[in-house]
């Protein structure tokens, strides 16, 4: 059976939202350019791309995992961290093809890339002072039963120990490997995504 391809991209214009498609193995990179279109602003960014045989299963299981998180049925579009979806996709042993599809898109012109490298720089780190979350504030993991105590703009207290939000998420997910860790947690019921989108709102 001939391989095809999954992949997870992201557009720093369309910031907390990511694209999880499939395509066949020998049209991927092509599929890639034309995502790139007079509509979109700028272009995409391949986190993530694997060969597997049974990309329609693969996708499929993607998508009703993150549906609640899918902006709108007829589009592959979900609010969701890309090292969510890419965490699914390693416990399946997959193929890892990120690298050989990372390459530069020949046909898209220095300076758009340029453009999208500029954008994504202008997105800061996430300071629980400037998104209005006070020392003390309790801050509830969405997938374990866990929470953590704030304890500085980007420090918080988990198990008796100040680290930052990052390692916190990665010792409660008992991952070997960061995550970006605002959509695992939600401080007084809305997510940390979510009020990061609105203290950092994308540029035009």
């Amino acid at each position: 059976m001939a391989l095809s391809v999954v992949y997870v991209l992201s557009n720093p214009a369309m910031p907390g939202l990511v694209k999880i498609g499939k395509t066949q193995n020998e049209d991927a990179a092509a599929r890639m350019a034309q995502l790139y279109t007079t509509g979109v602003p700028l272009p995409f960014s391949v986190e993530f791309v694997c060969r597997v045989n049974n990309s329609d299963e693969v996708e499929r299981a993607l998508h009703m995992a993150f549906a609640p998180q899918r902006v709108n049925p007829k589009r592959e579009f979900f609010q969701i961290d890309a090292s969510q979806a890419i965490a699914i996709l390693k416990l399946l042993h997959v193929k890892d093809e990120t690298e050989q599809f990372s390459a530069p898109d020949p046909s898209i012109d220095q300076s758009e890339t340029n453009a999208a490298n500029q954008f994504r720089k202008r997105r800061p780190n996430q300071n629980f002072e400037e998104m209005g979350i006070p020392n003390g504030a309790i801050l509830t993991c969405s997938v374990e039963d866990q929470t953590v105590t704030v304890s500085g703009p980007r420090k918080v207290i988990h198990n008796g120990e100040e680290t930052s939000l990052t390692a916190a998420t990665r010792s409660i997910l008992a991952l070997d490997y960061s995550v970006a860790p605002l959509p695992y947690w939600s401080f007084n019921g809305r997510s940390l995504n979510e009020i990061y989108e609105e203290t950092y709102p994308a540029e035009n």
